[in-house]
């Protein structure tokens, strides 16, 4: 292996800070208080894969891995878990963004 691959994400909100605990070392994520509500969304990193918060960016994680397709499938599982449904999205932009 010569290179890691690395995602950048950026937690979006506009009103309610949402608030992304890394736990089981660097293996979950755990998404809380998206849009005000009380569901903690859990979110496993597959195999090869951790996550950590950014010491220097506030709001920001980062998810490292080997092998491409598995860091690249994990932030798109942490991004299809904050999605707004039922209003209008193009006014409710929150979420957790590929940067």
């Amino acid at each position: 292996v010569q290179k890691k691959s690395e995602y950048k994400m950026r937690l979006v909100y506009a009103h309610f800070p949402i608030n992304a605990t890394i736990t089981n070392g660097g293996k979950t994520v755990e998404i809380r208080n998206f849009l005000g509500e009380k569901r903690v969304r859990t979110i496993n990193m597959l195999e090869g894969v951790k996550v950590e918060k950014s010491t220097g960016t506030k709001d920001e994680i980062i998810i490292t891995g080997t092998d491409i397709d598995r860091t690249s499938r994990s932030a798109a599982l942490i991004r299809q878990s904050c999605l707004v449904k039922d209003k209008d999205i193009r006014k409710f932009l929150d979420g957790v963004y590929v940067s």
